[in-house]
């Protein structure tokens, strides 16, 4: 497996951001396997339907309608079938971070996305 970690990581971050509904649903279909699941606390999103639903969701309210981005931290690391990095949400004008976030996510040889666990750091 050679993934790019940092462009792997990069491209799921701006599925979140993506405005456009029909390449937000093209970029899910290209980052996880057509079962691969997301998990949040006690959320759960698995395949492509609940993952569109659970991305939209999160850009309704923080993107659309709160006006902030999601941005990676370029600290990306692959090891052995998984990737972990960091994001931050922003306030775009002065770059002010308002919430950190840890994704943990197992990858299949291609580098698709098989489980995904979102943990907020603060």
């Amino acid at each position: 497996m050679n993934i790019n970690a940092q462009q792997l990581a990069d491209r799921y971050v701006a599925v979140w951001n993506e405005t456009d509904l029909a390449a937000r649903r093209d970029a899910i279909a290209q980052l996880w396997l057509p079962d691969g699941v997301h998990y949040i606390t006690t959320r759960e999103a698995r395949a492509y339907a609940a993952l569109e639903e659970r991305i939209t969701g999160s850009h309704n309210k923080n993107v659309r309608d709160g006006g902030y981005m999601f941005r990676p931290v370029q600290n990306a690391q692959a090891l052995r079938g998984v990737v972990t990095f960091n994001w931050e949400m922003i306030r775009p004008a002065t770059a002010e971070v308002l919430a950190v976030g840890l994704e943990f996510l197992q990858i299949d040889t291609d580098g698709r996305i098989i489980s995904d666990y979102q943990f907020m750091v603060s």
